[in-house]
């Protein structure tokens, strides 16, 4: 008895220690005390911009993309009203994320009891909470990095090193030898964190063309935060020969920050809204978001399972119009399979996008991987792709595995973009009915495969009898 009560003590004394370290890894919430709410818009009355002026407010690349599929520019893509910017701003309102596809706006509030100023203004038609700041939260830093890629990464597996089962699962390797790597294609990638992205080893082949953080209040260091992105972005760009070779190593990368590693709040739908539009406005073709959402901190604006319908929550409505802006927005399925959950997260319920569940070596579903259908009965998963043991690089620099459906997404999703470099007269529609078409139970498809593992030489085949 006495020796498990010291045992006991022992663990306790452990535990305090434990805290204690924990506690000296907090800090306060950066800028102090922060509620933020969503302020529905009822139009863009008072704006400048025109639909027959749209290099106002979207690139070069965007509006060519547009007119490449026969897309016209709509009353979704004008930019919030500047007028009623301005408003908020003389209202003494911060304004810290904005939508154009939804029209709204995100004001942070020092005190909570504000938010009946924000009802009385008479161009808003509703007020969502979506976040109250904690008293702390913990402190980012990076990874020890690893500054050479050392010779135990190496494989004997051939060119693509460790990568090779997850390519070869979807038939990439073929397309790959056929000259399609993702060239002239971009990727935009939104995530959580892309530490250390910047200066690894494993990652110094990566045409990286450009970051953003829409996260707020903004990380002080983009590549200091959550490895999360770095290990998605490897899963595409990595191309080091015989250690380990991405799906699309040879597009081009734009990085994204919409997710808030230090909460998980109904605001980060929005920061998602804001960084996909962005990649939108700069003339990006494909978009991966290994990112979901069902449940929030404090239950403030959980989904339930009639809102998976593609138009409810604000990131779905959003991503459900992004075919039609001529981008393909390539989404985990999530990973709440053993959960309570079970289902789909959004924006994973999103129509006209890709949504991808998770197998393991033996192309069996993993346990984790996501349910569909959608509340209003569509498949989903649309198709799967590794996402048991998929190989990543680390922050830290160094390869090895990592499970989850945030890496059959992206895994699938450069062969996207290489499929569409391939086939360059084909829609985003084309393309995604395409990979669909191609999935290896494509005629029963079910909730928990969708229409089963692509094969994009097999999508390749078909697009190119069809552009006969």
């Amino acid at each position: 008895m006495k020796r498990i009560q010291r045992i006991c003590l022992i663990a306790a004394l452990l535990a305090v220690a434990v805290a204690v370290r924990a506690d000296d890894a907090r800090k306060a919430y950066p800028g102090g005390e922060c509620h933020l709410y969503r302020l529905m818009l009822k139009d863009k009355a008072g704006s400048p911009y025109s639909l027959e002026r749209p290099e106002e407010f979207l690139s070069e690349k965007s509006i060519m993309r547009r007119q490449r599929q026969g897309l016209a520019v709509d009353s979704t893509d004008l930019p919030v009203s500047p007028h009623y910017l301005a408003l908020l701003s003389e209202a003494r309102l911060r304004v810290v994320s904005r939508s154009r596809w939804t029209n709204t706006v995100v004001v942070a509030l020092p005190r909570p009891d504000d938010m009946g100023l924000l009802r009385e203004l008479p161009f808003v038609s509703d007020v969502v909470r979506l976040f109250s700041s904690p008293d702390s939260v913990n402190i980012s830093s990076r990874n020890t990095l690893v500054a050479t890629v050392e010779k135990w990464d190496t494989t004997g597996a051939g060119h693509y090193g460790h990568g090779r089962e997850q390519i070869e699962m979807i038939g990439g390797a073929r397309l790959h030898e056929a000259g399609f790597r993702g060239r002239g294609m971009t990727i935009a990638v939104v995530d959580g964190g892309f530490m250390n992205a910047d200066r690894m080893a494993a990652l110094r082949n990566v045409r990286i063309v450009g970051y953003r953080d829409f996260v707020y209040p903004p990380s002080p260091d983009f590549y200091a935060e959550l490895d999360h992105g770095t290990e998605v972005l490897s899963t595409m760009a990595a191309n080091l020969p015989d250690t380990l070779v991405g799906t699309a190593p040879e597009a081009r990368y734009l990085l994204l920050r919409s997710e808030d590693g230090r909460s998980e709040s109904l605001a980060e739908e929005d920061f998602w809204c804001a960084a996909v539009e962005f990649a939108d406005s700069i003339g990006a073709d494909v978009v991966n978001s290994s990112l979901g959402y069902h449940h929030f901190d404090n239950y403030l604006g959980d989904h339930r399972y009639r809102d998976l319908d593609g138009k409810t929550s604000v990131c779905s409505r959003a991503a459900s119009l992004m075919a039609g802006k001529g981008m393909i927005l390539v989404t985990s399925a999530g990973n709440e399979g053993l959960g309570t959950w079970k289902k789909i997260n959004v924006p994973g319920d999103a129509r006209d996008v890709l949504t991808v569940g998770a197998v393991n070596a033996m192309r069996v579903n993993t346990g984790f991987s996501s349910l569909g259908p959608t509340a209003d009965g569509r498949v989903k998963p649309d198709v799967m792709a590794k996402g048991f043991h998929a190989a990543v690089v680390a922050g830290n620099g160094r390869v090895t595995t990592a499970n989850g459906t945030s890496f059959s997404s992206p895994i699938t999703c450069g062969m996207v973009a290489c499929l569409w470099q391939a086939l360059p007269g084909c829609t985003a529609l084309d393309i995604i009915d395409l990979v669909r078409r191609s999935g290896h139970q494509y005629d029963a498809p079910d909730n928990v495969f969708g229409y089963g593992l692509p094969d994009f030489w097999k999508a390749y085949e078909l697009g190119r009898n069809t552009l006969k």
